[in-house]
C-alpha cells in the first residue's frame, strides 16, 4: 500500500512540474499537504478495513446460525416424515384405523367433560342383538343414543397420490362406494331399537375433517340417503357440537328434575310445618290454661284459705296463747344459724 502512495505521489510532482529531489518551498509544501491528504486517507481506509472485517465476522456468525437453524429444521422435517410414514402405514390397517378413530372421538368426549360409564359406554353389546356399537350415550329417562366409527381411507389416499384426473377418478368412485358400504352397515345393525329405548337416529363418526368435507363436495346424496335412514354423519367439529348440545340437554333435564325433587321436599316440608304449628298451637292452649289455674291459685284460692287463718290467729292472740315449744325452737335455731352466718 505505501509503495502505491509513493508512486502516486511522484506521480502528481511531475505533473505539477517539480522534481522529487529538487527540495525547495514548494516541495516541502506539497509534501506537506501530501502527507496530510494520506494520513486522512490512511484514517478512513483504516475505518474501512475495520468496517469490512466486522461484516465479515458479522457474517460468519449469522451464516453459522443459519446453518445450525437449517440442520434443525433438517431434523424436525426427516422427525415429521418418519411420523407420517408410521401413522399412515398404521392408518392402513383397518384395525388400528379403528382404534384411532375411537381415540379421536374420546378426546371429544373429553373436552365435552363426559365420562366413561357415567356418561356414555364403549363396546356396549344390545341385548337380544348381538350387535355393538362403539359408543352408547347415556340420555335422560333411560333413553340411549349409538355411534359408530368408520374410516374409509385406502382409496381416498390413492385418489390424493394420483395426479392427473383420468387416474383419480376411479378412485373417487371407489371411495364413495366405501363410504356407502360403512353406511349400509350401520343402517343394518339394529342400532336404531324402540324396546332398547334408543333415539330415532345414529351417529357415523368420521374422525377426518379433510375426508368429511371430501364427502360433501364429491356426493352430497350421500347425506341425503344417510338423513333418509336416520343416520347422522359426523366430523370431529359436528360431533363436538352434538355432544355439547347433549351435555347441556342432560344438565337441563338433572336440573329440572333436582327442581322437582326441591318442590317435593317442600311440599313435604310445609305439611311437617303446619302440623307443628298445629301443636304448637295446643301447647300454647294449655300454657295459657295453665297460667290462669295459676293466677287463681295465688289470689282467688290464697286469699280463701288465708281468711280462716287470719280469724285462727285472731282468736289464738285474743286468748294468749304462744306458739309450740318446737316450734320456737325451731325458729331460735335458725336465728342462731343467720346469726353465725353474718
Amino acid at each position: 500500500m505505501l509503495q502505491v502512495l509513493a508512486a502516486l505521489w511522484k506521480f502528481l510532482l511531475r505533473l505539477i512540474g517539480i522534481r522529487p529531489r529538487s527540495g525547495g518551498p514548494q516541495v516541502d509544501y506539497v509534501m506537506g499537504r501530501m502527507d496530510l491528504n494520506f494520513q486522512n486517507m490512511k484514517g478512513e481506509l483504516d475505518k474501512v478495513s475495520n468496517l469490512v472485517y466486522t461484516l465479515e465476522k458479522d457474517r460468519v456468525s449469522k451464516f453459522g446460525e443459519l446453518t445450525t437453524q437449517l440442520k434443525e429444521i433438517g431434523k424436525q422435517t426427516e422427525a415429521l416424515t418418519d411420523s407420517t410414514r408410521t401413522l399412515r402405514e398404521a392408518l392402513a390397517n383397518p384395525r388400528s384405523r379403528g382404534q384411532w378413530g375411537e381415540r379421536m372421538a374420546e378426546d371429544i368426549l373429553g373436552l365435552i367433560g363426559f365420562k366413561e360409564s357415567v356418561n356414555y359406554r364403549k363396546q356396549s353389546t344390545i341385548v337380544g342383538t348381538g350387535s355393538r356399537p362403539d359408543f352408547t350415550f347415556l340420555l335422560p329417562r333411560n333413553q340411549i343414543l349409538n355411534m359408530d366409527v368408520k374410516f374409509p381411507l385406502d382409496n381416498y389416499l390413492r385418489f390424493m397420490e394420483t395426479e392427473t384426473p383420468q387416474e383419480k377418478e376411479p378412485f373417487r368412485r371407489a371411495f364413495l362406494k366405501d363410504v356407502r358400504t360403512r353406511l349400509n352397515e350401520v343402517i343394518t345393525r339394529d342400532y336404531i331399537n324402540s324396546e332398547q329405548n334408543t333415539l330415532a337416529c345414529v351417529l357415523l363418526f368420521i374422525p377426518n375433517e379433510q375426508v368429511y368435507h371430501f364427502i360433501l363436495e364429491q356426493d352430497d346424496s350421500v347425506i341425503d340417503e344417510a338423513l333418509k335412514n336416520q343416520v347422522v354423519l359426523c366430523s370431529p367439529l359436528t360431533l363436538f357440537a352434538i355432544l355439547a348440545v347433549i351435555r347441556q340437554a342432560v344438565d337441563n333435564f338433572t336440573i329440572e328434575q333436582t327442581s322437582n325433587q326441591i318442590i317435593s321436599e317442600m311440599g313435604a316440608f310445609k305439611e311437617q310445618w303446619d302440623k307443628f304449628l298445629d301443636k304448637l298451637g295446643d301447647v300454647g292452649k294449655r300454657i295459657e290454661s295453665t297460667q290462669k289455674e295459676y293466677q287463681s291459685l295465688i289470689t282467688t284460692r290464697r286469699r280463701a284459705l288465708e281468711r280462716p287463718l287470719n280469724r285462727i290467729e285472731t282468736l289464738r292472740k285474743e286468748q294468749g296463747l304462744g306458739l309450740p315449744v318446737d316450734l320456737v325452737d325451731e325458729e331460735e335455731q335458725i336465728t342462731v344459724d343467720v346469726a353465725e352466718l353474718k
